[in-house]
């Protein structure tokens, strides 16, 4: 194993575990809950974004084409916390394969309907779920503080350079 794949893969597990921690302590209502501070949706709703993202990244892997607009919306996922959890320990086990070229098709435009075709890579779409993934877990973290008080890692929802520069700032 390459250190790219290793760190890379070190940064989901450790993300995924603070998610896996704060989901076991929190009730399955709560989970399901839709609110307005998250513009109607659920926790719930959050975690299967994040899942179905590092699905879709597996799924398009053989072909060399994600389309993460296409993926399969999976509302098990949302209303389940336990598969949601077991969810996340397939996504960790599935994640050490080689880096590779691929297509990332995406259309940014409401006004058009055809995709774009970008060169991404295998790795560097990792690194994009993660970014996205801890922007999911920051408000999933403003979901949780509007019900309830869980113990969360101070870290959770918070990008790793936030984190360095906060530690920077404390010494």
């Amino acid at each position: 194993m390459n250190k790219e794949i290793i760190q890379l893969k070190n940064t989901i597990t450790n993300i995924f575990g603070q998610l896996q921690a704060v989901l076991q302590q929190l009730p399955d209502e709560e989970f399901e809950k839709k609110g307005p501070l998250l513009l109607n949706a659920s926790i719930g709703q959050h975690v299967r974004h994040i899942i179905e993202l590092f699905t879709e990244l597996a799924i398009g892997y053989a072909p060399g084409m994600v389309n993460y607009e296409n993926r399969k919306r999976d509302h098990n996922i949302e209303t389940n916390r336990q598969l949601a959890l077991q969810k996340l320990e397939e996504i960790i086990a599935d994640l050490e394969k080689e880096n590779k070229e691929l297509q990332l098709q995406a259309s940014f435009s409401n006004d058009v309907d055809e995709p774009l075709l970008i060169q991404s890579n295998y790795y560097r779409e990792l690194a994009y779920n993660i970014e996205h993934s801890i922007h999911h877990m920051a408000l999933i973290r403003i979901g949780i503080n509007a019900m309830r008080t869980l113990e969360m890692d101070d870290s959770f929802g918070v990008a790793s350079a936030t984190v360095k520069y906060r530690n920077t700032c404390v010494q």
